[in-house]
C-alpha cells in the first residue's frame, strides 16, 4: 500500500490510499480511501508507518480507527462511470450542474432498484439513504418537488438529446428497429390515457402506448409516447418523419413486425418514399393463402430451412420462407395434448348424455356444455360437431390438422431490400434482432426498470417518466454488451445459419448455462445479481481518533475477485469517490 497524491485541475489535489496488485504480466492499482480530509501531518505520519518507520502514535492508531457509517457503493460508481464513459452526462448537458445531477440520480436509481420519485428522494437524503448515490452526485438533501422540476427539465430536452443519440448510433443506409407496446396508468386524470388494446390484461385501466426506435444491434435511440387508443399501424409515420427530419437519416431500412408495417402502410409510407426499405413479416392468414395456391413448396423444407421465392400478390419484394424444426415440432405436441385433453372432455359429455339417470338431454343443454369447452380451449375450428336432443359426436377436421401441421414453425418475410445488399440469411437475422426490442419492453415493464405503476397525472410528466426510463436501458444496454462475459449473456455473434433459423443459443452460452461458471471459472451472475454483488463493495466513512484530535476519512472496501472482473471489463480502474 502506498499513498499517492493526485492532481484535481483548480481543486486540492486528492490524497488517495492506494494498493497495487499484478493481474498477470501487468500491474494494477486500485483505490482503498480517500484521505483528502486528513491534515498533511497526519497523511505523513501515516506514509511513515507505510513505509515500516515508527513513530510516536503508531502504536494507538489500530485501536483507534472506527468505521460510522457504510454505504452500498460499487453499483453506483459502476453505473456512474459508465455513463461518464459513453458520454451520456454530456449529452444530457454540457455543463455540470445540479439539475443534470439530478437526472443522472434518477437514471442510475432506477437501473439500481426502480422507485416512486417520493422513494427515490428518500434515498438520497442523508438519514435515509440507500447507497452512496445522495453523496457522491450531492444530492443529500433532493426532495421529491427538485425531482419533478428535473423530470419537466428532461422533457423539454428530449429532441436534442434523441438528435444526439441518433448521430452516435445511426447512419445511411442503416437498420432501424422499431416496435410498440403499452402500459397501464393509474387513475383516470392523465389526458394521454384512453382505453385500447390492453397487453398487460389489466381491465378497467386506462393505458398509453409508446414505440421504441432501436439502431440494427438494439441500443435504444428514441421513444415517442401516443394515447391509450392510438394502433400501431398509426404510429409508424411520425417515427419514419423523425427519423428523415429531425435525424437527417435519409436511407433506412425499417425492420418492424406484421402488425405495425402492413401492406397499406408500406404502400402509402415507404414505397412513396425514395431511399426507404424495409424487413417485415407475413401473417398467418397471408401464409396460409400462399400454401394453399402452392406459391411456397412446403416439401422443401425437408432438405433446407429457408426458402427464397416470388409471388403476383407481393409485386417487387422478396419473400423468405423459414422454418424452425423445434418450434414445429414444439407446436405439433402442444396442439396434440390440446386435442387429447379436449376429446376427453368430450367422451364425458358423451357418457352424461347416455347415462341412465338424470341423463343430459336437450339441444340447447349440451350445446352449452360443448360451447363452454371450445371457449376454453380455443379449438372450435379443429371438430365437426353434431349434436341432437338425444346425443352428441365429434369429429377431427383432419385434412385441416394436416395443413397446419405442415405449416408448424414456419414465417415468412417480406423485403425490399436488393439481393446484392442483403441475402436471405442476412435478412433473417435482421429479423430476428427485432427480439433485441421485444427484450427492452421486458426490461421497461418487467425485469429491470419497472416503468409501471405510473402515477403521474400530466402528460408531459409521463413523457418524461417513459424518456427517463429509455435513458436507464440505453445505459443497461451498454453495461451488459461489456459485462456480457459474468453474465448469462450470449457473447457470441449469431453467425451460424441454423442457430439464426432456430433461433438457439451458441454453445459457448449453453456451456455457461449449464455449469454457472465462467471461462475464468467465475460465477456466472444475472445483470441484476451482478449489481447486488457491487452493492457489497461501500464507501465507509472512518474515524480516526489521534492525541491531536478525531479526523474522518473514507475508504472503499476491497473488491473481490468476481468484482474486480467487473471492474475490468468496464475498463474501470477503481471505485473511489470523486
Amino acid at each position: 500500500m502506498y499513498i499517492e497524491r493526485v492532481p484535481n485541475r483548480n481543486s486540492p489535489p486528492a490524497v488517495l490510499l492506494r494498493e497495487s496488485y499484478r493481474e498477470g504480466e501487468r500491474v494494477k492499482k486500485r483505490t482503498l480511501a480517500n484521505l483528502s480530509t486528513l491534515p498533511d501531518e497526519v497523511v505523513d505520519n501515516m506514509k511513515l508507518v507505510l513505509k515500516g518507520a515508527k513513530v510516536s502514535m503508531t502504536e494507538t492508531i489500530p485501536d483507534n480507527f472506527e468505521v460510522i457509517r457504510s454505504r452500498p457503493h460499487g453499483h453506483v460508481m459502476v453505473i456512474l462511470e459508465t455513463i461518464k464513459k459513453l458520454g451520456l452526462d454530456k449529452i444530457i448537458a454540457k455543463t455540470s450542474s445540479r439539475t443534470r445531477n439530478l437526472v443522472l440520480g434518477m437514471i442510475i436509481a432506477r437501473i439500481i432498484n426502480p422507485k416512486s420519485k417520493l422513494a427515490t428522494a428518500r434515498g438520497f437524503h442523508e438519514k435515509t439513504f440507500s447507497n452512496s448515490l445522495g453523496k457522491v452526485l450531492n444530492l443529500e438533501k433532493a426532495d421529491e418537488d427538485e425531482l419533478y422540476d428535473a423530470l419537466d427539465w428532461l422533457v423539454n430536452k428530449q429532441e436534442k438529446i434523441e438528435n444526439k443519440l441518433a448521430s452516435l448510433h445511426l447512419n445511411n443506409g442503416s437498420l432501424v428497429l422499431y416496435d410498440v407496446t403499452s402500459t397501464y396508468l393509474e387513475g383516470n386524470g392523465c389526458e394521454l390515457g384512453k382505453y385500447g388494446y390492453n397487453r398487460d390484461k389489466k381491465k378497467g385501466k386506462t393505458q398509453i402506448v409508446f414505440g421504441l426506435l432501436c439502431d440494427q444491434n438494439g441500443c435504444p435511440i428514441a421513444v415517442e409516447v401516443f394515447e391509450g387508443n392510438t394502433s400501431d399501424t398509426s404510429t409508424l409515420e411520425s417515427q419514419i418523419e423523425k427519423v428523415r427530419k429531425r435525424f437527417e437519416v435519409k436511407n433506412v431500412v425499417w425492420v418492424t413486425d406484421r402488425g405495425i408495417l402492413t401492406s397499406s402502410n408500406i404502400k402509402e409510407l415507404v414505397k412513396a418514399v425514395e431511399g426507404l426499405d424495409y424487413i417485415s413479416g407475413l401473417t398467418k392468414a397471408s401464409i396460409r393463402k400462399l400454401a394453399e395456391v402452392e406459391a411456397i413448396q412446403l416439401g422443401l423444407f425437408d432438405e433446407v430451412n429457408l426458402v427464397e421465392f416470388e409471388s403476383e400478390d407481393y409485386p417487387n419484394e422478396r419473400l423468405i420462407a423459414c422454418r424452425n424444426p423445434l418450434i414445429a415440432a414444439k407446436n405439433r405436441k402442444q396442439r396434440e395434448a390440446l386435442l387429447k385433453i379436449a376429446e376427453e372432455q368430450f367422451e364425458l359429455i358423451i357418457k352424461a348424455t347416455k347415462r341412465e339417470k338424470r341423463a343430459l338431454k336437450g339441444a340447447d343443454k349440451i350445446a352449452l356444455r360443448v360451447a363452454k369447452l371450445l371457449n376454453k380451449y380455443k379449438i372450435n375450428k379443429y371438430y365437426n360437431l353434431d349434436i341432437t336432443d338425444s346425443g352428441f359426436t365429434y369429429e377431427r377436421k383432419q385434412e385441416l390438422i394436416d395443413q397446419e401441421i405442415a405449416l408448424d414453425g414456419v414465417y415468412i418475410l417480406r423485403t425490399s431490400v436488393d439481393e446484392t445488399l442483403m441475402d436471405g440469411f442476412e435478412v433473417v437475422k435482421a429479423y430476428k434482432s427485432l427480439s433485441s426490442v421485444e427484450e427492452a419492453f421486458r426490461c421497461y415493464k418487467s425485469i429491470d426498470l419497472k416503468v409501471r405503476p405510473i402515477y403521474h397525472y400530466k402528460g408531459d410528466r409521463v413523457k418524461a417518466h417513459i424518456f427517463l426510463c429509455m435513458l436507464a436501458y440505453y445505459v443497461e444496454w451498454h453495461l451488459k454488451q461489456k459485462l456480457a462475459p459474468l453474465l448469462f449473456e450470449d457473447e457470441e455473434i449469431d453467425n451460424n445459419y441454423q442457430d439464426v433459423i432456430k433461433a438457439r443459443r451458441s454453445n459457448s452460452a449453453v456451456a455457461k448455462d449449464r455449469k454457472k461458471r465462467t471461462e475464468d471459472n467465475l460465477p456466472v451472475h444475472s445483470f441484476r445479481t451482478l449489481l447486488e454483488d457491487l452493492g457489497t463493495i461501500c464507501l465507509n466513512t472512518v474515524e480516526c481518533s489521534l492525541e491531536s484530535g478525531k479526523y474522518v476519512f473514507d475508504k472503499i472496501t476491497r473488491p473481490t475477485e468476481v468484482q474486480q472482473k467487473a471492474l475490468d471489463l468496464l475498463s474501470i480502474s477503481s471505485v473511489c469517490t470523486h
